[in-house]
């Protein structure tokens, strides 16, 4: 993998971790319906989040379910902690490289 994959899948992470933020904002706005992000890969094999509105309960209160919501926030954390390592770790050894080439 490199650098522009791990960055687009940083991106489409922070989707994700807005995305679940909101909704977690929402848990107690009447009528909320919340947003659900899905990760997959685009045309040129890189990460990319769609987001769209959940089904409607047409429930009065918040449709915001926490034991999904808080779950997803820790489980992309994590995914967002491993591209940033990724990134850290190319670009140490790119720098390597370049000081081996002078």
């Amino acid at each position: 993998m490199n650098i522009s994959n791990n960055l687009a899948s940083l991106q489409a992470n922070q989707t994700f971790l807005n995305t679940t933020a909101n909704n977690v904002a929402n848990v107690n706005t009447d009528g909320f319906i919340p947003q659900d992000t899905r990760i997959t890969d685009n045309a040129q094999q890189t990460p990319q989040a769609t987001t769209r509105e959940s089904d409607s309960t047409n429930s009065l209160q918040s449709q915001t379910d926490l034991s999904k919501e808080i779950p997803d926030q820790i489980t992309q954390s994590g995914v967002a902690k491993a591209d940033v390592s990724a990134i850290q770790t190319q670009d140490q050894m790119m720098g390597t490289l370049l000081d081996i080439k002078a």
